[in-house]
């Protein structure tokens, strides 16, 4: 007669359960909470504040930038990954706990290290000035800080999808006459892309949200360099929490499509 054999991790049913109650206490129950508590508000009295120029230029700002960071780290990231993956080199574990850093940093502590390296009379900064533009207080002071505070994102998600990629592939493409550009082209893309979009969308989702390191280097001018997560801030300093939580219902609903089309684009490009 045979036994039975018990599974070594809980079945589907109980599994399933932990999962649906962890991730009701920690997201579900609070973002339902958020839209209960906009909910007090009339439509037209909801469409008024989020469509305040106010409200408006921080909401381009903040996605603007986060996308130009995830953008830009998309780039950079996949270079330092191919380089970690690929070669070996005198102080490459040092280069690998660098790109670390952000995640172990206090975001606070980069924002005022920022601040001080591109302000106006900062080591960097003062030359930008003498060049006639500055870092600091602008948006591209804003793009830095992103681009610091996500590229771990990216170069951590592409870097075991590199290390998947045999080289005879490489090769062999090689050896049958393709250029270096159609090797990567034909043969790399196409396994690096869904991965890309995947850390390209966890960046972009994390610098929208970024809050200690950019509120140094902004400036925080209304109008100008004014982030939605500072004017969220401002609005609970003023004991405003409806309007704090319609403004956040907005970065949650903006958020949520934008990153809804990038996920509906990467199981497209993984199917062909």
């Amino acid at each position: 007669m045979s036994r039975r054999t018990s599974p070594v991790i809980p079945g589907f049913g109980l599994t399933l359960g932990y999962t649906l109650v962890y991730l009701s206490l920690l997201v579900l129950i609070p973002l339902g909470a958020m839209f209960v508590y906009a909910a007090q508000l009339t439509w037209a009295e909801f469409w008024a504040i989020i469509s305040a120029p106010r409200v408006l230029a921080a909401l381009k700002l903040s996605f603007g930038t986060a996308f130009l960071a995830a953008l830009l780290n998309g780039v950079i990231g996949t270079l330092l990954a191919w380089a970690l993956v690929r070669y070996v080199f005198p102080g490459r574990k040092i280069i690998e706990a660098m790109i670390d850093l952000p995640f172990a940093l206090p975001t606070a502590v980069a924002g005022i290290a920022l601040t001080a390296l591109y302000a106006p009379n900062g080591p960097v900064g003062q030359f930008a000035t003498a060049l006639g533009f500055k870092i600091a207080y602008s948006p591209l002071g804003i793009t830095l800080a992103l681009t610091f505070v996500t590229l771990p994102f990216v170069v951590r998600t592409l870097q075991p999808v590199l290390a998947d990629i045999p080289r005879e592939v490489e090769e062999a493409a090689a050896c049958l006459g393709a250029k270096p550009l159609q090797v990567f082209r034909h043969v790399l893309l196409p396994a690096l892309l869904p991965a890309w979009l995947t850390g390209f969308a966890l960046a972009f989702a994390r610098g929208v949200g970024e809050y200690g390191s950019v509120i140094f280097i902004a400036g925080n001018m209304p109008m100008k360099t004014e982030i939605l997560p500072l004017l969220i801030m401002v609005q609970l300093d003023q004991y405003n929490y409806v309007g704090a939580t319609a403004i956040g219902v907005l970065m949650l609903v903006v958020s949520f499509i934008l990153l809804l089309l990038i996920n509906l684009l990467q199981r497209r490009i993984s199917r062909s």
